[in-house]
């Protein structure tokens, strides 16, 4: 409930805002005309703004607050650390307890094989950092030629200038003049869209050879490696067929191309395992990992790099000319320790495997007989509904995004936090969701799309 007051700083702060703070993602026009939405407190699965208004957050922050919010344990983490060391960099041979304590622990999580981590702030400089090692990687072994990268339309990998080049995000690349020279990009796994008359499983096989085909028009000589999330989150929570991954795995194998999976959205439990590669069964090579990894709590991301890559860089590749001043950062580390603590002694990864995600999975699952509906796709907690003007032929509505973002317009008037890609309404709420906030989510869904359709 609106609790504006004359005494309310909200004005004072939005005026401020509007003259002093530049969004990442927005129009910053249209937000000044508009005032920003100023957010000061959070707890579990709900935030307030300053006017007193609560919302049920279904998109857990930016895709990242896995253990919701409000929990005093991670705080204490961070305040013990920083009383005690609040920063040492890990250049000049040095290292900290926490960053080598959540190397071995990250060590032990990854799938088999991913032994050695190499520290970052945000999934933007994991995956530039892949750049990077990948290029380097081929150099040392005398094949300076392999400088391509393959990913997909729709990816999303990040906002610094390789980053975005890798992800596949046109409205991006349009305004830097992206992406840069060695990435290119292919149809993703996205059968509401592409599928045509082919089944899934069809379908899945003819986007992973899409990879194939531009590996052998560019040639394998060439190709330094595939980036591909496990299930694209920003992309607008695209849910592979069954028939991808192991085909993608054969195709890199059988061309030498590296396989790198960005595991930023699903890793720490949204799929219902403690990372997609381990619900699609990939075995990559390098893995990209942030948000779940300290659910938000403080910034930090890392790459997890698998044997072959990190035998190549440490035994013959001398002195790794790249780093970043808060790599390991001693209290975003110890943030990541306690968060990860807190998922394994609550179960939230087997909860949102076995519990709650497949509950909240089949309550959204409802919504499909609804007129607007044109699919309901996810795994574990992280969902999308997607709009479509004619459900059987999929006919997407015209002038892309607008109804898509009439819609989630109405679910923020009824307080539930989501975001609209294209015409896709996306979710990914906190792994300690209730069933009783996945009815609510479901409730103000289908009355969002019944004003939507009313419109």
């Amino acid at each position: 409930m609106n609790q504006t007051t004359a005494n309310d700083p909200t004005p004072r702060w939005r005026e401020l805002d509007a003259r002093h703070h530049m969004h990442p993602f927005t129009d910053s026009s249209a937000l000044a005309r508009e005032g920003s939405r100023i957010v000061t407190r959070a707890d579990g699965v709900h935030f307030w703004d300053s006017e007193g208004n609560c919302f049920l957050d279904g998109m857990a922050g930016l895709w990242n607050v896995n253990v919701g919010y409000g929990r005093a344990s991670i705080a204490d983490a961070v305040h013990r650390q920083m009383l005690e060391l609040p920063f040492y960099n890990t250049f000049f041979k040095s290292a900290t307890p926490p960053s080598v304590e959540l190397s071995k622990i990250l060590a032990d999580l990854t799938p088999k094989g991913l032994d050695h981590v190499f520290y970052a702030s945000s999934g933007s400089e994991a995956n530039d950092s892949v750049v990077r090692m990948v290029r380097h990687f081929w150099n040392l072994k005398g094949r300076p030629e392999k400088k391509t990268f393959i990913s997909l339309e729709f990816a999303y990998h990040g906002s610094t200038m390789a980053s975005a080049s890798l992800g596949g995000m046109t409205a991006m690349h349009e305004q830097a003049d992206l992406p840069l020279p060695g990435f290119v990009h292919v149809t993703p796994p996205y059968w509401f869209r592409f599928g045509g008359e082919m089944s899934p499983e069809e379908f899945g096989l003819a986007a992973a050879r899409a990879v194939e085909e531009k590996i052998l028009e560019l040639g394998a000589d060439s190709v330094a490696a595939f980036i591909g999330e496990p299930i694209q989150g920003a992309g607008g929570v695209i849910v592979p067929p069954e028939s991808y991954w192991p085909e993608i795995q054969r195709i890199c194998r059988e061309h030498d191309v590296l396989l790198v999976v960005d595991e930023v959205v699903c890793g720490f439990g949204r799929t219902g395992e403690w990372f997609g590669s381990d619900t699609f069964g990939i075995a990559p090579d390098l893995m990209t990992i942030a948000k779940g990894l300290t659910s938000g709590y403080q910034p930090l991301s890392a790459v997890v790099l698998g044997e072959r890559m990190a035998e190549g860089l440490i035994d013959d590749g001398g002195e790794f000319h790249h780093g970043f001043t808060y790599s390991g950062h001693p209290a975003c580390c110890a943030a990541g320790i306690e968060n990860i603590r807190i998922l394994k002694d609550e179960g939230l990864v087997a909860r949102a495997g076995d519990s709650i995600g497949p509950y909240f999975q089949a309550k959204l699952r409802e919504l499909g007989e609804h007129p607007l509906v044109g699919e309901v796709r996810g795994i574990g907690m992280i969902a999308a509904v997607e709009l479509a003007m004619d459900k059987a032929s999929r006919q997407p509505f015209p002038n892309e995004g607008e109804i898509g973002t009439q819609c989630r317009d109405h679910c923020l008037a009824r307080g539930l936090m989501v975001r609209a890609v294209r015409d896709s309404l996306v979710l990914s709420p906190a792994l300690v969701l209730t069933r009783s906030q996945a009815d609510e989510i479901v409730g103000i869904l289908r009355q969002a799309l019944d004003s939507t359709l009313a419109e």
